[in-house]
This record gives C-alpha cells, structure tokens and sequence, in this order.
C-alpha cells in the first residue's frame, strides 16, 4: 500500500477517497457551523433563551451521535453504499423542514432527524476508510481526509457570516439542504462500494447487538471512547459558546466573528497536515498522546488567561493552540481505535462517533445555563481536556505496554497482528 493508491474492494487514489470521504464527514461541521454566526437572532427571532438557541446544536449533535448507532451496523450488514444515500437524501429533507419551524420547539425536533440522518454520512466515511486502508497508511489518510472535511468550518461560518446580509437563519437551513443534495450526488457518481458481500454480515438485531458486544469487551477500545468523550466535550463546547463569547462578550459583529472562526479552523487544518507529514516517523501512539497531551496543558493556559483577565487577543492564541493539536489528536484517535475492528467497522466507528458527539452536547449548555462567558467555556475545555490526558497516560500506554506494544493493523479481516510502532516509553 502506498500513498498514492488505497487497497480495498475496488482500489481508489488517496487524494480522491480523500475527497469523496471528507465530503461525506462534512454533515457534523456543517450543520453547527453555517448557522453559528446567527444563533443570537435565532433566539429573538423564536422569542427563546440563548441556551435553547444552544440547544438546537445540542440535539442536532445527539441526533448524529446515536444515528451513527443504526447507520454503522447497517452498513455492516447491507454495504457502506444504501445507508449512505438514504441518509443523504433523509438530511436534505430535515434541512428544508428545520427552516419552516415555527417555534423552538419543532426547531429542535426537526435538528435532532436532522442530525440522525446525516450521521450516516459521518460514520459510513470513517467505516469506509477502515475498508480500505490500515495502520499507519489509516492514519495518514484519516489526516487527508481531515483536510478536506476541514473546509466546511472554514467556509461554513465564513459563508453564514456573509449570507447574514442577504438571508436569515430559515435562509441558511435551505442553503443546508441544497449542500446535502450536492453531496448526495458526490456520493452517488463517486463513491464506489468499499465492503464486499462476502465481509458483510447477514444477522439481524441479535447479531447486531453480538457485534456491538464483541467491540465494547476490547477494553482498549473503551478506553479510546472515553478519551473520544473528554475530546469531544471540549470541542463542542468551544462550538456552542465561542459564538456568544465573541459576539456578546468581546462584541465581535457577525462578520467578524465568522473571520476568527475561519482563522481557527485553518490552524486545525494546519495540525492535520502535520500529523500526515510525522505520523510515518513518529508513529499514531505517539502522535496520539503528544497531542492530547499538548491539549490539555493548552486549555490549562486558556483557563488561566481567562482568569487573570487576558485580552481576545491572548485568548483566540490559545484556543487556536487547541484546535491544532485537536487536528493532530482525530486521526490518530480513529485509526488506533479502529485497528483491531476491520471486520465490525461500521459498529466501531459508530461507537467512536457517538463517544465525540454525545457527551458534548449535553454538557456545553448546561455550563451556560447563566449566560455563555469566556469563564465557563474555559474552565469546561480545561477539566476536559485534563481527563482526556489523564486517561491516556494511566490506561491507554499502560494496556499498549502490557500488549507488547502490538497491535491488529492488517486488512480488512485483520488476520495479522505487527509491531505498533510508536509507544512511549
């Protein structure tokens, strides 16, 4: 395998499985990010609390938390190829309905379908990925596809930002809805199917619930969740406060505030593209607790700053200092988790996925229950981010050392166990 080509049931180039799987994870960004900059008109516009504002975010990101669930297993069972257009298709739907809601109330539950249908293109690109890429080489496309899917954060906000002078929110769930159209076309002329027949599995629920067994008694695995946890709060609370902390705290116009959410988000980039240029050297264990590592005592620093009074300036520093080392830790995360699961790849990433986009959403608006600050954004990033590092360093390189520091990384049945490179000692 090289980094040109990707082995898998029907071999496809890196650059566009990249591109046709990065556009497919593009559903979770997207979705919070184009509305973002308009989240304080939302609320006056629906007469509701900048916490129900919040909340819209909030149960988009379950609903994408727990569709993964259904969508990865039954993309185990029926292909990658018939969950992914349905879902797509589903998405364009909930977008055009979320943008007639009447009230806060219909908001959230149509964000929530919303959300559900378009996790199945979330997990099935990171299933897909694991389909036809392994170890190291998994790591290095997880990173190019990170590119990729990166530009939604980068062009979302920045594109809802502008759009704010010609349409309003409603404007912008249609805009939602022309994108999932676009992208079903992509996935439709593009995407070929990654799981043979004979890798697929034909149970019904009871083997469903097997295979959902068979991933959760991998204790490393779990451990790979429970980080996945901590991360995610960490990074939906920035998502879900940093619009309100800029905006209402900093007085940052729309426009602005969309600029500095860009610039953000090409420092995420940014770390994506140093983890593909390290991770063959240093290897993903490391690259992996490096990262996590340099979060936590990043997030240390912006609490602190905070604290003490530090200006925007000082404080978009560090929390761009977290979102670099965020773009270096999800590759690696996905990679090292999914490595022992090429056989269950659909219900592994759907695990995975839920552990980032579940925890996140209930927590970021409970910490903001008295008004978004600065305050609760930093102290919530900085307790999160601390467990996460706790949490590699006491469990995951422990059971890595124990192991032999070797890890399942072949191909897809992953019948060959090789060294795992990279564990700190």
């Amino acid at each position: 395998m090289t980094a040109d080509t990707i082995s898998g049931a029907r071999p496809m180039s890196a650059r566009r499985a990249a591109f046709v799987l990065g556009s497919l994870e593009v559903f979770g960004p997207l979705s919070m990010d184009l509305s973002m900059p308009l989240l304080p008109r939302l609320a006056r516009d629906l007469h509701t609390s900048d916490s129900l504002a919040q909340a819209s975010m909030s149960v988009c990101m379950l609903g994408l938390a727990f569709g993964q669930l259904v969508a990865g297993p039954l993309s185990d069972r029926l292909g990658r190829r018939r969950p992914l257009l349905w879902g797509i298709a589903l998405f364009a739907v909930f977008s055009l309905l979320c943008a007639l809601a009447p009230t806060i109330e219909v908001l959230l539950v149509t964000r929530f379908l919303q959300g559900v249908t378009g996790s199945a293109g979330v997990v099935i690109a990171l299933a897909a990925a694991r389909d036809i890429a392994s170890g190291i080489e998994l790591a290095r496309l997880l990173s190019l596809l990170g590119l990729v899917g990166a530009l939604a954060p980068i062009l979302a906000p920045v594109a809802g930002g502008q759009l704010t002078a010609v349409l309003d929110w409603r404007g912008l769930f249609v805009v939602l809805a022309a994108v999932g159209a676009a992208l079903l076309a992509v996935a439709a002329t593009l995407l070929p199917e990654t799981l043979p027949a004979g890798l697929r599995h034909p149970g019904g629920f009871a083997d469903t619930g097997r295979r959902f067994a068979v991933v959760l008694r991998d204790r490393l695995f779990v451990c790979y969740l429970l980080v996945g946890a901590c991360t995610g709060t960490a990074f939906f609370t920035y998502l879900a406060s940093i619009s309100f902390v800029l905006q209402d705290g900093f007085h940052l116009g729309p426009r602005a505030f969309s600029a500095v959410f860009a610039a953000n988000a090409v420092v995420a980039v940014l770390g994506s593209l140093c983890n593909r240029a390290v991770v063959r050297r240093a290897g993903p264990v490391r690259m992996y607790a490096a990262g996590t590592t340099a979060t936590a005592v990043t997030a240390l620093g912006l609490l602190l700053a905070v604290l003490a009074g530090a200006g925007l300036a000082v404080v978009l520093v560090l929390l761009a200092l977290v979102l670099f080392c965020y773009g270096v830790i999800s590759p690696n995360s996905s990679a090292l988790a999914l490595a022992g699961h090429g056989e269950r790849a659909g219900t592994a990433a759907a695990l995975l996925g839920m552990s980032g986009f579940a925890v996140g959403p209930v927590v970021a608006p409970l910490v903001s229950l008295g008004g978004s600050a600065e305050t609760t954004m930093a102290v919530t990033m900085a307790a999160a981010t601390a467990v996460a590092g706790v949490l590699v360093w006491t469990t995951v390189l422990p059971r890595l050392r124990s192991a032999g520091e070797t890890a399942p990384v072949g191909g897809p049945g992953d019948r060959n166990t090789v060294k795992r490179p990279g564990v700190p000692r």
